[in-house]
């Protein structure tokens, strides 16, 4: 396969992995039945050996609604130092079930796991930002994940940039050459 495909598949392990790696936090884009795209940033917690990618909500947030209208989305990666930009076009499953929930529930930090048990859901108004209420004994965790059909990666280099479209056809990865 192309060394840029290897370059590219390493980069978001790592991003995975490791906390200060720029591809660690990425923008997430949903469009749900408003046709208004939404953005955020999201951290990236899984790579899998097939590359999908895995992150982690609260099951009561706008983009769950969104996964529901359209579960279409699009990931934005950007290395500074290396001049590399991912653009990921793929399908979201949005996974509830309790099996799921407790492989990863059990692997996040205490503290962040309040994150995920506040009684009132992400974007509700709050009268005082010091007096956010959270469950005792439960929690809204759910996992995300991603299967990329397309990916375009953009190397910014001299003295020819790069830029690759890897497109999924028939479960099988292909790569075409496209002008920077």
């Amino acid at each position: 396969m192309d060394k840029n495909w290897v370059d590219l598949k390493a980069e978001l392990q790592k991003g995975a992995a490791k906390k200060a790696h720029p591809f660690h936090y990425f923008t997430l884009g949903t469009v749900g039945l408003d046709r208004l795209t939404r953005l955020r940033t999201i951290a990236l917690r899984q790579v899998t050996e097939d590359l999908k990618l895995l992150f982690f909500t609260d099951s009561r947030s706008k983009k769950i609604i969104h996964l529901k209208e359209n579960n279409k989305v699009g990931l934005l990666f950007y290395h500074p130092e290396r001049l590399l930009q991912l653009r990921v076009e793929g399908l979201a499953t949005v996974h509830k079930d309790e099996a799921t929930k407790n492989k990863y529930w059990s692997k996040i930090d205490p503290h962040s796991k309040k994150d995920y048990t506040t009684t009132a859901a992400p974007g509700s108004e709050l009268l005082d930002p010091n007096r956010v209420e959270y469950l005792e004994d439960k929690n809204h965790f759910c996992m995300v994940e991603v299967t990329p059909f397309k990916i375009e990666y953009l190397k910014l280099q001299k003295p020819h940039h790069v830029r690759i479209r890897f497109s999924n056809r028939a479960g099988s990865w292909q790569h075409e050459y496209l002008v920077p």
